[in-house]
């Protein structure tokens, strides 16, 4: 008998994957905590989304703007992947890299791996993109609020199985040239209004194909060589936020992927099996860019305070973020969804003027509690927030760097926090820089 009967543990060998995500509706400082992470990682991933996601990360006072590229492409030890779950805006990821190399960013060509699964996303998906977004803004007096970068209309292509993937750009030119051809005649014949320019974009494509050619690989294998080889820290950086996933966001007010856990499983090809640490990153307060139903949002002085200070402005989109308090259903909701292991707390700095600091513990709808976070969102949009108050620490924290250097009534409001989700709060951010992150444990 060849050992049935005995049961062997799945995860008795293979490296764990680390997940950094956001909490809330993106912009939450993940790109700190990744590259914070990243500094000892061997291999950073990305699984969803494209160039709609912006993280900035500041090394030695340069500041770097990522939107495609893992934020691990700065170390220079680090391999940085861009998995088959993302879709690549070509023309976007090479524009993003000559930005970055004028910064100082050297030799990232030996150290990018793309997965030749990952869906192309082609120009006419970008001004299709803008213009469905006047068409809602016609039709119904609301957009989306998109970054119009072709996302959603290319996970579209990619659900309607007419889209193009990087394996077929770098396989025959001829087949590829025909199939994108095609493709740009259906869209044009669906929207009359739309102009691409087949001959144009085709000579660029090839031109790209040979400059990524030796960066691609089949992901699936790469990843599972990774978790298979010897010992490694891979980490992956979702894109993104928990209230943005396709499924459990502020639907329709939401990007075209999954950015909660689920995502980094099939946006990879991994095995639940081998997530490990879930990160949670979440502001101290909460930002929202674009439109769609934001429960605690401070449309008063508050609000404009925590914009100015906070500098509340999209990395990608440069849209002023509307602003509000600590929104606890909506961390408690998205524990529930991703199981973090330790939650990242960004910005708190931010509220130390404030008099008086209040957090989000209950929605209200005809003066009774619910039990969940409503699905619909008209419902949403109606609920009462219920809040806790807590005194302000007036006190500057920005110089803080351990747990005893913030004011016990800080120390308070960030206990109070971690015990009402059920979650070790594992750093608590008080600046820009590496730096600023307090590293509790």
């Amino acid at each position: 008998c060849s050992g049935r009967g005995v049961k062997r543990s799945r995860l008795d060998s293979g490296n764990k994957v680390a997940v950094v995500l956001g909490a809330q509706w993106g912009d939450e400082g993940k790109g700190k905590v990744v590259d914070l992470l990243a500094t000892e990682s061997d291999i950073v991933c990305r699984c969803q989304g494209g160039n709609n996601a912006g993280h900035t990360v500041v090394v030695e006072g340069t500041e770097y703007d990522f939107h495609l590229l893992p934020s691990g492409i700065i170390n220079t030890k680090c391999i940085s992947l861009i998995g088959n779950g993302v879709v690549i805006h070509l023309p976007g990821l090479f524009e993003e890299i000559d930005k970055n190399e004028k910064k100082g960013l050297k030799g990232w060509e030996k150290r990018l791996v793309i997965s030749d699964r990952a869906h192309i996303v082609f120009d006419f998906h970008q001004a299709l993109d803008g213009m469905q977004e006047l068409q809602r803004q016609a039709q119904e007096g609301k957009n989306i609020g998109t970054t119009k970068k072709g996302i959603g209309p290319t996970y579209c292509c990619k659900a309607s199985r007419t889209g193009l993937r990087i394996c077929d750009l770098l396989a025959d030119f001829k087949e590829f040239s025909t199939k994108f051809k095609s493709l740009a005649q259906q869209y044009q014949s669906m929207y009359p209004l739309l102009k691409v320019d087949v001959e144009g974009e085709l000579k660029k494509l090839k031109e790209y194909a040979e400059r990524i050619r030796p960066m691609v690989r089949d992901g699936v294998y790469f990843m599972y060589d990774a978790i298979h080889g010897p010992p490694k820290k891979i980490l992956v950086e979702g894109a993104n936020a928990a209230l943005l996933d396709i499924d459990f966001g502020t639907y329709p007010f939401v990007t075209s992927s999954n950015c909660t856990v689920g995502g980094v499983c099939t946006g990879l090809g991994i095995p639940p099996a081998y997530i490990g640490d879930v990160y949670g990153v979440s502001k101290a307060y909460t930002t929202r860019v674009g439109i769609g139903a934001f429960p605690t949002e401070q449309v008063n002085a508050i609000g404009e305070l925590l914009q100015t200070r906070g500098h509340e402005v999209g990395v990608t989109t440069g849209r002023k973020r509307r602003c509000g308090w600590l929104d606890l259903v909506i961390l408690r909701y998205a524990h529930m969804i991703n199981g973090f292991t330790a939650i990242a707390l960004t910005k708190l700095d931010i509220l130390d003027v404030l008099d008086e600091i209040k957090v989000a513990i209950a929605y209200k709808l005809n003066g009774k509690r619910i039990p969940h976070f409503p699905a619909n969102m008209e419902v949403l949009q109606k609920v009462d927030v219920e809040y806790e108050v807590f005194p302000g620490w007036k006190t500057d924290t920005s110089a803080a760097r351990k747990w005893n250097d913030l004011p016990p009534k800080a120390q308070n409001y960030i206990r109070f926090v971690e015990n009402h989700i059920g979650v070790p709060i594992k750093w608590v951010g008080v600046g820009k820089s590496r730096e600023c992150m307090i590293q509790m444990f």
